[in-house]
């Protein structure tokens, strides 16, 4: 009787399929936003600023209450008023949004700047952020530091003696705040783009913002003026948000006499604001000074 063996032959284990991590070749991993990188280099921003805030928040909050201070002294004495209050409580509004804007611009013209001098500008190219998601978060950390600057002066201003600011129209001073630090935060980052050294940054600062911030009427009624000088304040958008801001706090302005002149001032740098976004959306999307 012939031998049976029982051959055993090794059995190959059955494959299970397992779920994949990893999406299918072509099929976009990030669909329309990307919250992670829009946050991540928002965080990185703020973090940036927040880090050395003796010089980007305190420094030029006190700076701008020395302006109160010299000018308190040379105009508001013997009880001058304007608009109905007394100087120091008029100018103040102004100080705080003039100081908003003004570190706006700084804030989002500095990085990117930086960034290209440095070598480093492929750290905001690289990943996978729109030109959109790039501009909205720069702009945005601007915000937020000129926010903050904003809140450090109004409470230093409350202090002073003879400054009595209450929220006469709260959005006003919500709304113009805002589209002044988006306008400079804007205006900074295009600066930024289009400058090739610190230098070119310092002249839209000293040659631009400066001039366009102190002519503003943030000292002045713009009523005080001659008819041709009027005209050329009201063709310059600082004018509509300091006087603006000045009648969330004051209930007057001299935008108008009438609250809807102030609406309508609202409404235009709304619009403004739209379109200077769009322009550096575009100039940004062409890899202008950036790519090449």
């Amino acid at each position: 009787m012939a031998d049976q063996t029982n051959s055993t032959e090794p059995l190959t284990p059955t494959a299970i399929p397992q779920p994949s991590r990893f999406p299918a070749k072509g099929e976009p991993l990030i669909h329309q936003i990307n919250w992670v990188g829009l946050k991540t280099l928002y965080m990185k921003e703020v973090r940036r600023f927040f880090k050395v805030q003796t010089q980007t928040i305190w420094a030029p909050a006190i700076t701008t209450m020395l302006f109160l201070v010299i000018f308190t002294v040379a105009l508001g004495r013997g009880g001058r008023e304007v608009l109905g209050v007394n100087f120091a409580t008029f100018v103040a509004p102004g100080l705080i949004v003039m100081g908003m804007m003004q570190n706006a611009f700084a804030n989002s013209s500095f990085s990117f700047l930086a960034g290209k001098i440095q070598g480093t500008i492929i750290d905001f190219l690289m990943p996978p952020l729109s030109e959109g998601e790039l501009m909205l978060a720069m702009v945005a950390a601007a915000v937020t530091r000129a926010l903050l600057v904003g809140l450090v002066l109004a409470g230093a201003m409350l202090l002073w003696p003879g400054v009595h600011l209450s929220l006469a129209h709260p959005w006003a001073v919500a709304w113009f705040g805002l589209m002044g630090a988006v306008f400079l935060a804007l205006l900074g980052f295009l600066s930024s783009i289009w400058a090739e050294k610190f230098d070119h940054n310092a002249a839209i600062t000293n040659f631009i913002i400066a001039p366009l911030s102190l002519l503003s009427g943030t000292f002045y009624v713009i009523d005080n003026l001659a008819p041709a000088f009027q005209a050329v304040s009201r063709a310059n958008p600082f004018f509509y948000v300091i006087s603006g801001f000045r009648f969330g706090f004051l209930g007057v302005s001299d935008i108008g006499d009438t609250n809807l002149a102030v609406l309508h001032g609202a409404l235009g740098l709304g619009l403004l604001n739209a379109i200077f976004a769009s322009a550096v959306y575009l100039v940004l999307r062409s890899g202008w000074k950036l790519k090449g």
